[in-house]
């Protein structure tokens, strides 16, 4: 599936031309609402036939995008499953549809192009990682 995964991502970054989360939701008319959520990051919901992602108002900038990245592969993959983010859990889950979101995001937010150049100068995964701000279990997921 991750192989899938890979090109589903880059079948949506080339035919709308863009990385970024947010813009990849409007083109594919899936509603978000950033909002207070208490202790959860971020949820998709597929509701009365409609796709929803909503999202913690208190994520930093580098978690806003991680967690809506995360919610949108469950939008595109888990249509109409409801799926919660939970800081802490997520990306540590062994949960199927948790671990292919993750995917998702890992391969939206990190091209490989970029994590090549990494590589080539022998940056470790934590020191990609910490460029990033994202964790090295999400840097991982490229591997």
């Amino acid at each position: 599936m991750k192989a899938n995964i890979k090109q589903i991502v880059l079948y949506h970054i080339k035919k709308f031309d863009t990385h970024n989360p947010f813009e990849l939701a409007d083109y594919l008319n899936i509603e978000y609402l950033i909002g207070p959520l208490g202790s959860r990051c971020g949820c998709y919901m597929y509701l009365k036939r409609h796709r929803c992602i909503f999202l913690n108002e208190n994520l930093s900038d580098t978690e806003m995008q991680l967690v809506m990245s995360h919610e949108l592969g469950h939008a595109i993959l888990h249509r109409k499953q409801n799926c919660y983010f939970i800081r802490n859990k997520t990306l540590l889950s062994v949960d199927k549809i948790e671990k292919e979101a993750n995917s998702f995001a890992a391969e939206l937010l990190i091209p490989d192009e970029e994590l090549s150049e990494y590589i080539q100068m022998s940056y470790s995964i934590e020191q990609i990682a910490r460029i990033y701000g994202y964790s090295k279990e999400l840097i991982e997921l490229k591997f």
